[in-house]
């Protein structure tokens, strides 16, 4: 038992290293500095950035500026992050805000960046940073909609299952700010975004919900997610919905002629370290993609029984994913799609000897009550199930009752690296050894 635990071990350590090569690859200090832009001649450099990189990304940015000699009074901007996400910054005033929820903070910085924006000359250029975590960070809350009105929506499309992009297409219907209306804010003002992208395929329009883009669904698209997961809408978000002056502006609207948008990380870029990572182990790899989407328990279902038949074969090999998945709450537990993913698939291997696996958001946070303090997944190997079952914890009861975080942390197997202060999505990484 002595050797099988120490390999075991040995196996979860191998897992975390490929793991935390993801997230090194999607840091804001290994992508950052060579695409931004030269500071303009004239004017001022106006920075505004949101989301879970923010404060990392403003830090990098302001002291690029700084120390390459632009004057401090030409550099103006603002930034936000989630709680838990800001960074020290010189110059730059940087807030934290809710996410996935948005709170005041995320009120208060929306209206701050659009201010901004709106004040921005021709000879100015406005410089957006943008990642995963934004449209929770700026929140403009548009006709009579008020921010607990705002956050009441935010709640039942979290609560649905609706994958991500689908609710920033709701979303954008609802905000001052997202779906190109910064952009139409800083016009005619020239701007350059830089974005991490934790979406799948990528899509600017999709990644902090496109506050700077050109917007190519519709509102019939929207009035179509509301209707198939039955949204129970405020009031004014429905009258919002219901009138086409909502739209979002589209491709070829004036405002959008002057931006420039360049995403510097992607799940794709970090998924491509991990598998450096692990076939520099020994590992053959099975590469599922960045862009994996789909309710996380049965996810985990078919992994477990791509992981089985690979050990049958007699592979070393590690199977990974990225991308987003998603869980339709049925009970009233803690937990997120990484860890529900875990906790599926440990009861869907059932102990199997050999198999180690680690599914975990690359921001450092999963789901849970929007702390920086919640675990960002969690770890599986084969005697997951029977050190539950010592200490009388029922996996299935705990998959009913969406408690994967109760569960894990019970066995002490979550993965908490903390605020990793950048985002492109999930890793998950299954290590198989025949």
């Amino acid at each position: 038992m002595r050797r099988s635990t120490d390999e075991i071990q040995k196996l979860r350590a191998t897992a975390r290293t490929v793991y935390d090569a993801a997230v090194a690859r999607a840091h804001p200090a290994g992508c950052l500095l060579p695409h931004l832009p030269a500071a303009p001649g004239r004017g001022r450099l106006i920075l505004l950035a949101a989301g879970k990189a923010a404060g990392s990304m403003t830090a990098l940015a302001e002291a690029h500026y700084l120390d390459g000699g632009l004057e401090p009074d030409r550099l103006v901007g603002h930034a936000v992050a989630r709680h838990g996400y800001t960074a020290p910054t010189r110059q730059i005033p940087m807030v934290a805000a809710g996410h996935p929820v948005p709170d005041a903070g995320s009120v208060a910085s929306a209206a701050r960046a659009l201010e901004l924006a709106a004040s921005a000359t021709v000879d100015d250029l406005v410089l957006v940073l943008l990642s995963g975590g934004g449209s929770a960070n700026w929140v403009a809350p548009a006709g009579r909609l008020t921010l607990a009105e705002k956050q009441a929506v935010t709640r039942a499309l979290l609560r649905s299952g609706a994958p991500i992009g689908e609710m920033n297409i709701v979303r954008k219907r609802l905000s001052r700010i997202k779906g190109g209306r910064l952009a139409l804010a800083a016009a005619p003002a020239p701007f350059v975004t830089l974005a991490i992208s934790d979406v799948p395929g990528d899509d600017p329009a999709a990644i902090a919900s496109g506050p700077t883009v050109p917007d190519p669904s519709t509102m019939a698209d929207a009035r179509a997610i509301v209707a198939r997961y039955r949204l129970d809408l405020p009031p004014a978000a429905r009258a919002l919905l219901d009138d086409d002056a909502s739209e979002t502006p589209k491709p070829g609207h004036p405002a959008f002629a002057h931006g420039t948008y360049r995403i510097i990380a992607r799940p794709a870029d970090a998924l491509a370290a991990a598998r450096a990572t692990a076939e520099e182990a020994g590992y053959a790899v099975i590469d599922l993609g960045p862009d994996l989407q789909g309710e996380a328990r049965e996810i985990a279902a078919a992994h477990a029984e791509m992981a089985r038949r690979l050990k049958q074969e007699g592979r070393r090999a590690a199977i990974l994913s990225g991308g987003e998945l998603t869980v339709t709450l049925r009970g009233s537990g803690r937990g997120g799609p990484s860890q529900e993913y875990a906790l599926a698939l440990a009861i869907a291997l059932a102990g199997e000897p050999g198999i180690v696996a680690l599914a975990g958001d690359t921001d450092g946070t999963d789901g849970g009550g929007g702390e920086a303090t919640d675990p960002a997944g969690a770890l599986v190997d084969p005697q997951t199930l029977t050190r539950a079952a010592a200490i009388g914890l029922d996996p299935a009861r705990s998959l009913a009752d969406n408690d994967s975080t109760g569960f894990f942390e019970a066995l002490g197997d979550l993965l908490q690296p903390g605020p990793t202060l950048t985002n492109v999505n999930d890793c998950r990484v299954i290590l198989i050894e025949p």
